[in-house]
């Protein structure tokens, strides 16, 4: 919007009222504040929103793949061809075979449940979810048949097992004998403890070299899904398409988003819902610049008058009032992306600060599935906040400055 010289000038002067209309001033700097806060908690909660989807899907399907051949009752008898064909499908970077199975840890007298995951060492070694995550030990130490595992963090605290532990992990599905079927343990040493970051993971994952977990669990050569990584995570199902024919009897294929829909709908829901309720505080703001304005057209309506005598134009005082509103409603954009930008940043240490006031633990991982609150700012989003911010403060404006411009000195002279 261009201004002449004179509406510039007068601009300025109505952005700083004087010291007769300091309430004006007031309501101004609170229609500021709201602009910013309203700015800030959208940028902040959105980063978040962000943040969690990424952090639960670079996690999850680092463990678990963009999509994975389940064999029928447990087993997958053909593996290696099925993962021949896998490698060979355009768009899969990657075809795994893992052993996966509920059973229980125990070490000193505790029981706990585990899940046990059985992969290939140089799997395990190069796997992204688990590589340099170790917390103590290390993931090369673990050799195919030397009875060596690798637990979550919380597993090892729940436990009270460190590296060197000897872990017990126990069948119930294990030998039939005369007398019944008699469960299988078998005791394991404790070569690494890894904490991933996902909650649920570091509580139960037990992982050990494939051949051991086919061997505790009387599979003989066979495993229980081949796990596949692709280029194209969002185009998934497009991509192992022609898998589905060549699986046949064997097994299903079942991709990331079916293994976690639920998960990653509830966030999908929660990002609308939190964008729409946020983006009530832009109106509530929007409100207060037009009230801001309003008060001001009443409070300058000789000024008005005067400038319309002098030969000032009905579009000129629009463009006044507008450029005052627009540019309360900029700085507060601005300052609410550095404050949203300054929390995102010092996101840990503002939730420390809560929970120490508060004397709660705001942020407890049992209940978030993540070890550390996660953010991840999207620049177009940032920037589509920003611009609806300010198409709500120039909306604003419209009616106080045409209200201005409307009036008639000729009344206005007349009774003042």
């Amino acid at each position: 919007m261009l201004l002449s010289r004179y509406e510039r000038m007068i601009a300025r002067r109505y952005l700083l009222p004087g010291r007769s209309e300091a309430f004006i001033a007031v309501v101004a700097g609170f229609s500021l504040v709201a602009v910013m806060l309203g700015v800030a908690a959208l940028i902040v909660v959105m980063s978040v929103m962000n943040g969690f989807r990424a952090e639960l899907f670079d996690k999850i399907t680092g463990l678990n793949g963009h999509a994975v051949v389940q064999g029928y009752g447990g087993q997958l008898r053909n593996w290696r061809e099925i993962a021949a064909q896998a490698k060979a499908t355009p768009g899969v970077i990657s075809a795994t075979p893992l052993i996966e199975q509920p059973l229980f840890a125990s070490f000193n007298g505790r029981v706990e449940f585990a899940q046990i995951r059985g992969m290939r060492v140089e799997d395990i070694r190069s796997n992204p979810a688990l590589k340099g995550k170790e917390v103590i030990g290390s993931l090369n130490r673990l050799r195919a048949g030397g009875e060596q595992i690798a637990i979550g963090s919380r597993l090892a605290e729940s436990l009270g097992a460190t590296v060197g532990s000897k872990i017990t992990i126990i069948n119930p599905a294990g030998a039939a004998t005369p007398m019944g079927t008699m469960y299988r343990s078998v005791s394991y040493t404790v070569e690494a403890i890894f904490e991933v970051g996902v909650y649920d993971f570091d509580k139960i994952f037990v992982v050990m070299p494939i051949e051991d977990a086919q061997t505790l669990l009387l599979l003989g050569d066979s495993v229980s899904m081949v796990e596949m990584d692709t280029n194209d995570p969002d185009n998934v199902q497009q991509i192992v398409s022609p898998l589905i024919d060549k699986v046949g009897k064997s097994g299903q294929i079942v991709d990331w988003r079916q293994m976690n829909r639920e998960l990653f709908e509830a966030l999908q829901v929660d990002r609308i819902v939190s964008f729409t309720v946020l983006s009530i505080i832009l109106v509530v703001a929007s409100f207060n610049i037009v009230s801001s304005l309003i008060m001001l057209v009443r409070s300058k309506t000789r000024d008005i008058a005067v400038l319309r005598t002098m030969g000032a134009t009905r579009g000129g005082l629009m463009r006044i009032f507008v450029t005052v509103g627009t540019t309360i409603g900029a700085l507060g954009v601005a300052a609410g992306g550095l404050l949203g930008f300054l929390f995102i940043t010092f996101r840990a240490q503002v939730v420390q600060f809560i929970g120490l006031v508060t004397g709660q633990q705001i942020w407890d991982p049992s209940m978030r599935f993540l070890t550390e609150l996660p953010a991840k700012t999207d620049p177009f989003e940032t920037i589509g906040i920003c611009a609806m911010a300010l198409l709500f403060a120039f909306l604003a404006t419209l009616y106080p400055a045409w209200k201005a411009a409307s009036t008639d000195p000729v009344q206005v002279l007349r009774y003042e």
